[in-house]
């Protein structure tokens, strides 16, 4: 029997999982999650998603941090997710400077389309959560079926900048709590839909 594809929750990382720094998150000692963020993973996985990070992280190319410490510290948020009952299923990074021309830096579509590639995603019944104007771009660009703008780390500063550009998220949260739970929400309304009409 061939499996469904999975409904996907892809999270920016800095700003919506974890405090963002404008010196860039260099050690595990740097992190800081975001209340309610891990509660969030596991809510949203009990849904039914599957949880990705797709995040930018020029730090690697500016040399301030080796991937093998990057690799270290997302290791370690997965493992902080693990012991809150959720669960992060892989993290894609964009390592590259803004001016490197690459496709997987955010706005661009390149990681949702690496993590296409290796996972069957039902991209329509998707979720992006970002802070930022790129995140919402890149939702719109993948072809992600729902963007969500949180109001965590450069939320509020985005959502001027999308206005000036004419791109919208479907929904505005304060936190990435906030955002699960209409993610939550909007999935049983989904389902409550699907079983109206198979009844």
């Amino acid at each position: 029997m061939t499996r469904p594809p999975i409904r996907v929750v892809f999270l920016d990382r800095d700003g919506v999982i974890n405090v963002d720094s404008p010196d860039y998150i260099k050690s595990w000692s740097e992190v800081r999650f975001i209340p309610g963020s891990l509660s969030a993973i596991k809510a949203l996985n009990d849904a039914g998603y599957t949880v990705l990070i797709v995040t930018n992280q020029s730090a690697v190319h500016r040399r301030l941090i080796p991937v093998e410490e990057l690799d270290r510290i997302h290791r370690r948020m997965q493992r902080a997710a693990m012991a809150r009952g959720g669960r992060i299923a892989e993290v894609f990074i964009c390592p590259h400077l803004p001016d490197e021309g690459c496709a997987c830096r955010k706005p661009r579509p390149g990681l949702i389309r690496a993590a296409q590639e290796r996972y069957d995603i039902d991209m329509e019944n998707s979720v992006l959560v970002g802070d930022s104007a790129k995140d919402i771009e890149c939702a719109r660009l993948s072809g992600c079926g729902h963007a969500v703008l949180v109001e965590t780390g450069n939320g509020k500063a985005a959502m001027a900048e999308l206005i000036q550009k004419g791109i919208y998220p479907e929904k505005t949260a304060q936190d990435l709590a906030a955002a699960a739970d209409w993610i939550v929400s909007m999935s049983r309304g989904q389902e409550r839909k699907k079983s109206r009409k198979n009844y």
